[in-house]
């Protein structure tokens, strides 16, 4: 059966930013750096995450962040306010980063910071539960976030970013008492599509769970770690050896 040339175009796109994101990858090796893709749908709590992690780890861990946005600097402007080297790309009407684009990135990435200086390298995605996971940016591990005011069916809805991440945040925990959503079957349901991934519940705004996450970028970027109060997954382990 021929393919139509739809499919055809899509897998040829998704060859071509394949390679772009194993070019941009050797450039993290080379200079030793570990790159987290984060990703989720709008609203999840990407930057409030990210401000919290930045706050706890950035006298252990040098960090920078390419932050991706469809029209603003909002979010990186609040990054900037962390103290860490942040580029911002707007990505117009596309709804994900691409390798090339986070290519674009790293390039402006070496004007602020010599990257042989930099641990770690996080991605935050432009909010979308379906794009983001579909193009490898360069990233050493996918990290997907899913709110619990989003409900319980999205990882059945939408597969493909719970299929590629390797761990799950469950954010804005802070909230569940006021909801009727139920956290054991989100993950129920993530691990239906997932068997593997790490899950942690948090929340940015009360502090909830971050320890256990923290523990997971720690190890992630090579660092030895404490026992994690909860049971991350087998994948987890395997990072350490990015």
């Amino acid at each position: 059966m021929h393919q139509t040339f739809d499919a055809a175009l899509e897998m040829n796109l998704l060859h071509a930013n394949q390679a772009g994101a194993d070019h941009n990858r050797e450039h993290f090796d080379e200079w030793g750096i570990t790159c987290l893709n984060v990703m989720s749908s709008p609203g999840a709590g990407k930057t409030s995450l990210l401000e919290a992690t930045l706050s706890a780890l950035q006298s252990e861990l040098a960090i920078a962040v390419i932050e991706g946005d469809m029209t603003t600097e909002l979010d990186a402007d609040r990054l900037r306010r962390c103290g860490v080297p942040v580029v911002a790309i707007n990505t117009g009407r596309s709804c994900h980063l691409d390798a090339r684009m986070v290519s674009g990135g790293i390039h402006q990435l070496k004007t602020l910071v010599d990257p042989q200086t930099i641990d770690l390298v996080v991605v935050e995605n432009v909010g979308n539960l379906v794009c983001p996971a579909e193009f490898e940016v360069g990233e050493h591990a996918k990290v997907a976030l899913l709110s619990v005011t989003e409900g319980e069916d999205k990882p059945l809805k939408y597969p493909v970013m719970f299929r590629e991440a390797d761990c799950l945040l469950i954010t804005k925990t802070d909230l569940a008492p006021y909801l009727e959503v139920d956290l054991d079957r989100i993950m129920s349901n993530v691990r239906q599509i997932n068997p593997e991934v790490a899950i942690f519940p948090v929340s940015a705004k009360t502090g909830e769970g971050l320890a256990d996450w923290l523990n997971w970028v720690r190890q992630a970027t090579g660092r030895s770690i404490q026992p994690a109060t909860t049971q991350p997954g087998d994948r987890v382990a395997s990072l350490a050896t990015v």
